[in-house]
């Protein structure tokens, strides 16, 4: 969502007498980024949740880090950058204030997004180093190769929390005519 509103700020800088590379550089992100938190941080805390995967946990950090870093570049909000942030916000008032108040609804929303996001990336690292993850897990996970062998995560997935659902067969056998009755 707040990919775009930036879009929208960035048609109202465009439209005021903006840089045209701002409102193409949005549309980038809101093609580029919208699918990118699925593969790239969505997956990898779902899995590493799923699994106990100290080596998925990492790749999350890893990349959800960088979106917060981003998040916060978006909210400052540099010329040329394709976001209406701050600066951009606060600058462009004295050219167009209509144009710089629609501005700064993306500028707020990025900065709320770098704050919520923090706060997440902190969350799950509470929760992970509560569940005895570290860092030389991960590395042992790493050479060990369990980190991409499904089976070996289900083994042990399973041996820690034991089977949650019953063994069904793989064909239900259904009722003959007269045994519905």
């Amino acid at each position: 969502i707040t990919l775009a509103v930036n879009l929208i700020g960035c048609l109202a800088w465009l439209i005021a007498g903006g840089g045209a590379i701002n409102f193409g550089l949005a549309i980038l992100w809101l093609i580029l980024f919208s699918p990118c938190s699925y593969v790239c941080w969505l997956r990898p805390i779902y899995k590493a949740f799923r699994s106990d995967s100290s080596f998925n946990f990492m790749a999350f950090f890893f990349v959800f880090a960088a979106q917060v870093v981003l998040a916060a570049l978006q909210a400052i909000g540099f010329k040329g950058w394709g976001a209406c942030g701050w600066i951009a916000a606060i600058g462009f008032f004295s050219v167009n204030v209509g144009a710089g108040v629609v501005m700064l609804f993306p500028a707020i929303m990025f900065t709320a997004v770098t704050i919520l996001s923090a706060l997440v990336i902190f969350r799950v690292h509470k929760i992970y180093r509560g569940g005895g993850g570290s860092f030389q897990k991960a590395q042992e996970e790493w050479k060990a190769g369990t980190w991409q062998n499904p089976p070996v995560n289900q083994s042990a997935f399973h041996t820690v929390t034991g089977n949650t659902l019953p063994q069904y067969p793989t064909v239900p056998r259904y009722p003959c005519g007269d045994e519905w009755s």
